[in-house]
């Protein structure tokens, strides 16, 4: 009897690879870095908010406590560094109007991440009647979110926005000013406060 003829089996065919862009990405996630300080702070007080607790040292051999600002008006006016041109001069501008705010019952206050060294030459130097307050490790600008990423000479810096608070007798944030200009700006800020007692 013959035999079937045996069938030969067709080689077997290799699977076919997907395109590259089908394929799935096994590559490892780049790990962001960590960032110590932000680049570009969030303010943590609002207006018509409290400010939360604080201490910073200040001219004049003290430390002073955000407790110790209740049961007045607070000027907070943050600028970049001592001893610069528009600085020397905002600072000028509210020793000139100093009386006045303390009549309103406003006490006012420069800050900077200056040391606190610098802030009493700064301050002998330029005979300021002010105190300035000294936020070396920025605990007070992180809170008021003024630090910022700013064009120097062409190159990105990160440094303090200009700018100035306005706080009332409980504690609340009433006012701000941010990007702040210095010709005039001490005397807006009073007139301001003016206006604020006045419709009490």
């Amino acid at each position: 009897m013959a035999k079937t003829p045996s069938k030969k089996k067709s080689p077997t065919k290799a699977k076919a690879r997907p395109p590259v862009a089908a394929r799935k990405n096994t590559a490892a996630k780049p790990v962001a870095k960590k960032i110590s300080k932000p680049v570009d702070s969030t303010a943590k007080v609002l207006e018509g908010r409290l400010i939360p607790a604080f201490s910073i040292l200040s001219t004049g051999g003290k430390t002073l406590l955000s407790k110790m600002l209740r049961g007045k008006w607070v000027v907070l006016y943050f600028y970049p560094r001592d001893a610069t041109p528009g600085c020397t001069t905002e600072g000028h501008d509210f020793t000139r109007l100093h009386s006045q705010f303390k009549k309103m019952g406003c006490d006012v206050f420069g800050v900077s991440r200056d040391s606190i060294r610098s802030h009493e030459k700064f301050k002998e130097t330029e005979k300021y009647s002010i105190d300035l307050l000294s936020d070396e490790d920025e605990a007070l600008c992180t809170l008021f979110g003024v630090i910022k990423m700013k064009n120097m000479y062409g190159k990105q810096v990160r440094g303090i926005e200009r700018s100035t608070f306005l706080v009332d007798p409980r504690g609340l944030l009433i006012k701000e000013w941010r990007g702040v200009k210095v010709p005039g700006h001490a005397d807006e800020v009073l007139n301001v406060l003016r206006s604020l007692k006045a419709a009490v």
